[in-house]
């Protein structure tokens, strides 16, 4: 099961907003299980979503190569239950970023009604907590295509930002190891 509590950007513009879709349906398991016979959608999992959408905002303009983990929710504030049917709108809003990390203001809406208002801290690791990535630049460049973020996003100018360079060569590499391997397992004998 993959995580991801957002379906798509529409909007980010870097180190300054961004705002992603969910579409909230029955037929996904925490939807029910979580209360059974009175489906919604858990207060968790909105957080969640406001964290991946804000901690991809604030991660961008280092081309994602920084270690972003949610440190700390300074406020979760739940209007009105989100059920299945609803689309939600989760915006984050950048009000403080250093070195060591960032904060996003966060507001959930439901046609256009606030559901939830957030805000969200976040941490930047450094090299203490080991210099790989959390995850692979290749599978992450995948995840935003499929999120569509590099079709929305742009620079506080508005220029388009467009996938970082050493991601794009990481999807080239493994790219070749996969065509690698294929040859060398056509080649062996039966």
């Amino acid at each position: 099961m993959r995580w991801f509590w957002i379906d798509r950007f529409i909007e980010f513009v870097r180190n300054t907003r961004a705002t992603t879709i969910k579409n909230v349906s029955f037929g996904e398991e925490p939807i029910d299980d979580y209360l059974p016979g009175h489906p919604h959608y858990p207060h968790s999992l909105i957080i969640e979503g406001m964290a991946q959408t804000g901690g991809l905002l604030v991660s961008e303009e280092g081309g994602f190569r920084t270690k972003t983990v949610l440190a700390k929710v300074s406020k979760a504030v739940f209007h009105e239950l989100i059920v299945p049917g609803d689309q939600i709108f989760l915006t984050a809003v950048v009000q403080d970023k250093k070195p060591s990390g960032a904060i996003i203001e966060g507001t959930v809406t439901v046609n256009g009604q606030v559901r939830a208002e957030l805000e969200l801290s976040f941490a930047f690791l450094d090299d203490r907590f080991g210099e790989k990535g959390l995850f692979p630049p290749e599978d992450l460049l995948r995840t935003l295509r499929i999120l569509k973020l590099f079709d929305v996003a742009v620079d506080q100018n508005g220029n388009r930002i467009h996938a970082p360079e050493h991601m794009l060569e990481a999807e080239r590499q493994a790219a070749r190891g996969i065509i690698q391997s294929r040859a060398i397992s056509q080649s062996k004998p039966a």
